[in-house]
């Protein structure tokens, strides 16, 4: 067990997300950046999909009873255990009472925290995640005891070194493939979206990213389409929107463009008034 000395600002469990519900209209959820998270996972050799607890923006504080085996990915958030910092991406032997704490939040904007064995949240359609109207629980709160797989605490030694790579932590180019209605907009807007420079704006969550930066817009709405994280749809505003993991799974807005796994994780890690460019890919 491990007890909630003090949850961060936004602190949830994840794992790899909730597939095959998309039709009943449940989001996908589960990490972020899903990289960081199964690169956690990997070094204390839990299968990837491992439910691991997300930081937002700033660290939680945990007290762990029993001994176990931690890996922290993702944001640097200046992780210390009993006072003392310690690394980021490799393995860390907790033990009974020891306190894992945060300081000043470096770069990126989101961590990861797995233990050997994976959180056991609430299973609810094949998935821990952790999201409201879907668990009991939203988020971590203070004094919640979490619970964790304590049948072994056995990391197996690897003949080959993980080397995590951080360069998705402060990327400023994101990759993007053609949405369905990419081809109504115009020439010249087609060429502005790779052109202009784009901010993340102040209203940023799991569910979506708007960025702060107009397109001049006259495509009318769409008839109720399928969406999905990563889906870029454009507002009669002019106003982009990525949607993100816990994303709706139908929208009215067009489908501009669409953002593959790797640049969901790049846009997971952005704080607000971080820049970036858009680059058309082929995959």
């Amino acid at each position: 067990m491990i007890k909630v000395l003090k949850s961060g600002f936004f602190s949830t469990i994840q794992d790899e997300g909730r597939f095959g519900h998309l039709a009943y209209g449940v989001p996908v959820s589960g990490a972020m950046d899903s990289y960081s998270s199964q690169f956690a996972n990997e070094l204390i050799d839990n299968p990837i999909e491992a439910a691991v607890i997300e930081m937002t923006m700033t660290g939680a504080e945990l007290l762990f009873l029993k001994s176990t085996t931690i890996a922290i990915t993702g944001a640097d958030m200046n992780p210390v255990l009993n006072g003392n910092a310690i690394d980021m991406y490799k393995s860390i032997t907790v033990k009974p009472d020891d306190t894992l704490s945060f300081g000043r939040l470096i770069n990126g904007f989101r961590a990861y925290i797995a233990v050997k064995g994976g959180f056991l949240s609430e299973s609810v359609l094949g998935s821990r995640s952790m999201l409201k109207g879907i668990t009991d629980n939203s988020r971590i709160h203070k004094g919640d005891f979490l619970e964790i797989n304590t049948t072994s605490n056995v990391v197996r030694s690897k003949n080959a070194k993980l080397k995590f790579n951080p360069s998705h932590l402060n990327a400023d180019i994101l990759d993007v493939t053609k949405g369905p209605e990419f081809d109504r907009l115009t020439k010249s807007q087609q060429t502005l979206l790779f052109s202009k420079t784009f901010q993340v704006s102040k209203n940023n969550n799991r569910m979506a990213y708007q960025l702060d930066a107009l397109v001049q817009n006259k495509l009318a709405s769409i008839i109720t389409s399928p969406v999905l994280p990563g889906t870029v749809q454009l507002t009669p505003s002019g106003q982009l929107i990525v949607l993100m993991r816990d994303c709706q799974t139908t929208g009215g807005y067009p489908r501009i463009l669409q953002l593959p796994e790797k640049s969901i994780n790049m846009l997971s890690q952005k704080t607000a008034r971080s820049s970036f460019k858009l680059r058309q890919s082929v995959f």
